[in-house]
């Protein structure tokens, strides 16, 4: 909000019919002589001058939330003449009728005199990045707070469309979008198709001897599903099949879109296969175990080996349960690392004490040969390959952080350009704990930066103690938001820090949608550059400051701006609690919606 450089008459003489800002300021410009025997005294200006935050609470009294700093302004020694001198106008001013200004006839009423006159009268200091007096609410958006910006605060508009009935039967619609989901659907297709080979596999050599199917073939089994759970998780494969999805042309039927566009759920397969792997070394175990009994030959090292890696297979499957998992996530990422290293390693060593013992066998080939021709060194050489892939890539890399707020932190990174919706992992203890961010690319295209909120131990110590170097490994990865592209508009949910991820997408792929932003003092939290760049991707966002009204129906108003827009499907990124809400009020009533999973 830019200050016009003339406004209209200010009536010193009748100060009192001016619709101030501060009644308080207004009684003193009045009687400047009662004001002056008040403790808070014209003289000292912040002492009678009643601002009002962002939030639209009141503030009484508190310099380091005021507009002026230093008592440079009296109101008490405003005269018509000084007044006159210095240009402002008066009542006098329109006299003869030669006054003219381009000035808002409302400026008064809205409350901008008494900034207008400490601009004219020469206060010193004005914290524009906090305090300007409030403005009129128009419609449903209430004014911004920040002077020279496009974007506007939103509330909740007064006439938003009655949510339509849901469809299905009532169970079997939670049953349906709460317990038989896309990723639950690929787990059980993986895990099924397994389990009816193992068991045909155990009917077809119920009456072999020795009894059970070949231990070799079984022990492949194991490692093939291994690795389908490594390669699934990998960010090459995971980047690779993103963009064959997202090459679905808009002339698709939607229907064949919005199935293509629960890609993401792709965890399914990882647990899937990685259970499946889990059984069939239990098998491989329990073969092994027999042929150990019955005195088929007498390795106890590979029997030490066979027991640890059941026990280990079992920890990393255990602690991978959402409910474990969401406890103590570093306890998880913890197991799944060290438990995973350990496991390939023990399973090198298992190979070759099998193969050597085979290979001593009277006959047999020889050691290097018998390695050779097994399956499963051939399954362990790409699985050893891309588990050190990615630790071949780690780095440490120079940060420029720019603290937003005490909630909330951007971090810039000039190191590497980045395509479009992508994320990374960083890290300051790499053998810890890692956490991803969306990126979002730099206008020049030479650098990204990634916002970091307060959500937890390590954030608070990120926005408290900015780092100036991060370690990161691997390569960017594409993240949910990326199937946006397979529809032609799109409306985008999202709560909090959840911005990053939407500006990550709307900075390098611009797409037609409507943005829903919900957050407590979002300016303030985030700062004027974001707010900028959200307005650029949807001019007419409705961004809503929770702490001023509350928090709102997300669900009603995603509803509301998917009708309004004509939208094709709506994206959710925010807390998982929300996500899951969002997401289940627009799927129960038939609209195509998406949002980031436990496990995506």
């Amino acid at each position: 909000m830019a200050f016009p450089a003339r406004p209209q008459s200010l009536d010193l003489s009748n100060a009192s019919n001016i619709s101030w800002t501060s009644p308080s300021l207004a009684t003193a410009i009045e009687s400047p002589a009662d004001a002056t025997e008040n403790p808070g005294s014209p003289d000292s200006f912040h002492t009678v001058f009643q601002t009002t935050s962002r939030g639209g609470d009141n503030v009484k009294n508190d310099p380091s939330d005021l507009i002026v700093t230093e008592a440079s302004f009296c109101p008490g020694t405003l005269t018509t003449a000084k007044a006159s001198a210095l240009g402002y106008p008066t009542e006098n001013t329109f006299a003869d009728g030669s006054f003219s200004s381009s000035a808002s006839s409302d400026d008064l009423e809205k409350g901008m005199a008494p900034v207008l006159i400490q601009n004219q009268i020469g206060a010193n200091e004005i914290e524009k990045s906090d305090m300007v007096p409030p403005v009129r609410a128009r419609g449903h958006h209430v004014a911004n707070p920040s002077q020279n910006s496009n974007w506007r605060i939103s509330g909740p508009p007064a006439d938003i469309p009655n949510l339509p009935v849901k469809r299905e039967w009532r169970i079997w619609r939670g049953i349906r979008h709460n317990y038989v989901t896309v990723y639950q659907r690929l787990f059980a297709i993986c895990f099924a198709a397994n389990m009816i080979a193992l068991v045909v596999l155990l009917a077809a050599t119920r009456h072999s001897k020795p009894w059970g199917p070949d231990r070799g073939g079984v022990a492949t089994a194991a490692a093939a599903n291994v690795l389908a759970a490594f390669l699934i998780r990998q960010e090459s494969v995971i980047n690779s099949l993103y963009s064959i999805c997202c090459a679905t042309p808009w002339w698709f039927p939607l229907r064949l879109r919005r199935i293509i566009a629960k890609f993401y759920h792709f965890g399914g397969v990882h647990s899937g296969c990685a259970v499946s792997a889990t059984a069939w070394f239990i098998l491989f175990t329990v073969l092994t175990t027999k042929d150990y009994a019955s005195g088929e030959y007498d390795l106890r090292g590979i029997m030490a080996i066979t027991y640890i890696l059941v026990a280990l297979f079992l920890s990393i499957c255990f602690f991978a349960v959402p409910q474990f998992r969401s406890v103590s996530h570093n306890v998880f990422e913890a197991v799944h690392r060290f438990a995973g290293w350990i496991s390939v390693a023990l399973f090198w060593v298992l190979v070759l004490l099998v193969s050597k013992a085979k290979s001593e066998l009277p006959g047999a080939e020889s050691l290097g040969i018998t390695v050779v021709k097994s399956a499963v060194f051939w399954i362990l050489l790409v699985i050893t390959f891309f588990t050190i892939l990615p630790w071949l890539r780690l780095r440490k890399v120079e940060a420029f952080p720019e603290k937003l707020s005490n909630h909330a932190i951007r971090i810039h990174f000039k190191y590497m350009k980045i395509g479009a919706i992508l994320g990374i992992r960083i890290s300051d203890n790499p053998l810890k704990e890692w956490h991803p961010f969306a990126s979002i690319p730099a206008p020049d295209g030479q650098s990204f930066s990634l916002i970091v909120s307060d959500a937890g131990d390590w954030t608070k110590k990120q926005i408290e103690q900015p780092s100036h170097a991060y370690w990161v490994r691997g390569i960017p990865i594409t993240g949910v938001l990326r199937m946006a592209i397979v529809f032609r508009r799109v409306v985008l949910v999202t709560t909090g820090s959840g911005i990053g991820p939407i500006l990550s997408m709307l900075v390098s792929h611009p797409l037609p949608c409507r943005l829903l932003w919900s957050t407590p003092d979002p300016e303030r939290t985030y700062g004027e550059s974001i707010m900028e760049s959200v307005c650029k991707a949807d001019p007419d966002a409705m961004i809503i400051n929770t702490r001023a009204s509350g928090r709102p129906d997300m669900v009603a108003l995603a509803y509301h701006l998917y009708v309004q827009s004509n939208a094709e499907a709506v994206f959710c990124i925010s807390n998982p609690k929300l996500t899951r809400k969002v997401v289940y009020g627009m799927e129960s009533r038939g609209i195509p919606a998406y949002g980031p999973i436990w496990d995506s």
